[in-house]
């Protein structure tokens, strides 16, 4: 069985290290504890391993966050996976920094790249993992906010809140969506 994790975010080093870019930043983290490197492919950084018995595809969209259904699109069919055997990493403003929240479906909301996911697919039946990045900010600034650098302290909390999230994506992809929201899901 093969699995396809898409950590979304945006290309560029002007962009390391954003909230917007935690897709990118778990993804990263994956794949170091899988001991699988990245490399350039088509529409994405691509890495290929196993946990356990499973095949494992972990891409990072070279398309832009706004583009990244073309990219997840792409690599579904390339690689035969069905919709179900995919996550989508993506942030969230609706979450206080840290909570990690698996989904099987749902809205876009304000999000770009998960809204692009739905027109590419035509439908918003995907997995994905919403990891808060909070809403400190202005009225008028969430572009600034997204695209910011962590605070220190929000720096600290990822950094144990990290390691949390691949062992989530790995309890998905070894025992399944339902157990995975119910071991980590609220905690």
């Amino acid at each position: 069985m093969k699995y396809l994790i898409a950590g979304l975010g945006n290309i560029g080093d002007e962009y390391a290290n954003t909230r917007h870019n935690i897709g990118f930043i778990i993804a990263d983290a994956l794949a170091a504890d899988l001991g699988i490197k990245f490399t350039t492919d088509r529409l994405a950084y691509r890495a290929e391993g196993k946990i356990k018995n499973k095949q494992v595809v972990i891409i990072k969209p070279t398309t832009y966050m706004n583009l990244s259904g073309k990219a997840y699109k792409y690599w579904l069919t390339v690689e035969k996976i069905e919709v179900a055997n995919s996550l989508v990493i993506v942030d969230d403003l609706d979450l206080d920094p840290g909570v990690l929240r698996l989904k099987t479906k749902g809205s876009g909301g304000s999000h770009n790249g998960l809204n692009n996911i739905i027109e590419m697919l035509g439908n918003n039946e995907f997995p994905r993992l919403r990891v808060g990045i909070g809403s400190d900010f202005a009225r008028g600034y969430q572009v600034d906010y997204v695209l910011g650098r962590f605070s220190k302290n929000e720096e600290k909390l990822f950094m144990e809140r990290i390691p949390v999230a691949v062992e989530m994506i790995k309890s998905y992809i070894l025992s399944g969506a339902t157990n995975a929201m119910n071991s980590f899901n609220n905690k």
